[in-house]
Formats: C-alpha cells, structure tokens, sequence
C-alpha cells in the first residue's frame, strides 16, 4: 500500500470528485463510498467490458489536521496477468490473431499503469485546490538538539527541557550561567570576568 498526505484546503470529497470524474471512462467504473471526513473510491472494470482482464482498485481518502490522508490499497491485477497470458499463447498458437487483440492488450497496459494515473489524478486535484506535501505552519517542528523534543516553530526555548531553541545560543557566564547580552567584559550578575 502506498500512501501520501496532502495538506492545504482540501476534502475527502474533492479527491472523491475528482477520481469518480476520472475513471469512470472506457472500462473503468469508479464509485464512491462514504461521506464527510472518510471516504473510499473502488475503482473497477466494467462489468462485461469487451477488451483486457479484469482489475480493482480500493482508495481510502482521510481527513487529518490540515489536510487529507490518501492510501492506495493493493490492485487486484490477476485478471490483467489472465488476460496478458491468454494474449501471449494466441500469439505463440498464431501470430496473425495479435491483431485481433490488440485493444486487450492496450487495455491491459493501461491498467497496470492505474496506481500511477491515480496519483496522477489526486495531485492534479489537490495542486488545483492549492494543497501540497509541505507542513502548514501550524505543524512544523522544530527539535531541540539537547532532548530531541519536537517544539512548535518560534518557540524560544524548548518545551520540554528550556534550552533555547535555534541557531544562535545566547552567551552565559561562566561562573554563574547568568545570559550576557552585549559586549559586557564582567558579568552584570556576579560581577565576574567573563
């Protein structure tokens, strides 16, 4: 199973949408299931569809914090590998009836291709809703290199412990950790030299 999270303005509906719209062309059938913060799109063969083996594809989309989950379960592709076989020992049989499969076998390669034109689909689908990968502001981190805690950006010191947080640590005195600001030569606490 493959999964990726999407974050952004952007429902379990619109990608349902989106991927109903898509598929539901030639011999595909898409349909959706479910509603508001969890839904599943099956994507299938027509039933009684004239050319390539049959197939089906599960698509569990997921509302999270600032975004939606999307997982693309394992693609039933037994009746494709049928269909390429019986395609194949025609072939050896006869080389002239290839002709007479050629749509099973156009069909049947652009169905092992569906997992790719899926994500296609729900990347296209979120970029139009102005979503992508990257984390919202809200969710980015920042870890703290002496306790490893993760601490929301602009956090000046670490939750967890107190150190700060960032690139430029502040200069203490060494006698009793006081935080020097400025260019002072004796410490404005103990009065020490610094």
């Amino acid at each position: 199973m493959e999964e990726r999270v999407f974050h952004g303005n952007l429902t379990p509906a619109d990608l349902a949408r989106a991927l109903e719209a898509a598929f539901n062309r030639s011999n595909l059938y898409a349909q959706k299931v479910g509603s508001g913060d969890k839904m599943a799109v099956q994507i299938t063969s027509r039933p009684g569809a004239r050319s390539g083996g049959q197939t089906a594809l599960t698509i569990t989309i997921q509302k999270v914090t600032e975004g939606v989950h999307v997982q693309i379960g394992k693609q039933a592709w037994m009746g494709i590998a049928a269909s390429l076989g019986q395609t194949a020992f025609a072939a050896l049989r006869n080389p002239f009836s290839l002709l007479h499969r050629l749509d099973d076998l156009a069909q049947d390669i652009e169905n092992l291709q569906l997992d790719d034109d899926v994500w296609e689909v729900i990347s296209r689908a979120a970029h139009a809703a102005g979503a992508s990968h990257a984390l919202s502001e809200k969710l980015r981190r920042l870890t703290c290199e002496h306790c490893r805690t993760a601490n929301p950006v602009g956090e000046a010191s670490c939750i967890a412990c107190g150190a700060p947080l960032g690139d430029a640590q502040p200069r203490t005195c060494l006698s009793c950790g006081y935080v020097v600001t400025g260019a002072e030569k004796n410490c404005p606490n103990c009065k020490k030299v610094l």
